[in-house]
């Protein structure tokens, strides 16, 4: 699995991303390229959006016991694979704006480090390691950015 907190792969994450152009085609899924972008903002929001709130106790562990494997994992995601609640993006979405916002998130986990995510709670799964966020943020993104043919 690739490093996004490292410069190189963070940066090739972002190229890609400007590859990306407002009439880019989905190979896959329902969603536009404004609405894929912020769909992948939802997963920074969860990290550093306070106002968010956390998943209670029961759902946590539900969570813990039948999702985490798959989204921590090195294992890709499935085309069209289910997705939370809060990451399905139905409304209108500015391209530009989601594309910037999604730039600057990266860059500012790559920023922080490794050494910030160690241990770091998660909304839905507790504690990860620096290497269960690492899988989380970088295979989220190269999945819809393959969804979109970059």
């Amino acid at each position: 699995m690739e490093n996004i907190f490292s410069t190189a792969v963070s940066e090739q994450v972002i190229a890609r991303i400007h590859q990306l152009n407002s009439g880019s085609q989905p190979q896959w899924g329902k969603m536009n390229v404004a609405q894929m972008l912020a769909h992948c903002n939802v997963t920074y929001a969860l990290v550093y959006d306070q106002s968010i709130p956390k998943s209670n106790a029961f759902t946590k562990f539900l969570l813990k016991l039948f999702v985490k494997k798959a989204v921590v994992s090195e294992t890709p995601f499935k085309k069209s694979s289910a997705t939370a609640p809060i990451f399905i993006i139905k409304d209108a979405k500015e391209f530009d704006a989601e594309k910037q916002k999604l730039v600057k998130n990266i860059q500012k986990t790559q920023a922080l480090g490794e050494n910030h995510f160690e241990g770091k709670e998660s909304h839905s799964f507790g504690k990860l390691t620096s290497q269960e966020w690492n899988n989380m943020f970088y295979k989220h993104l190269d999945h819809h950015l393959r969804q979109f043919g970059v």
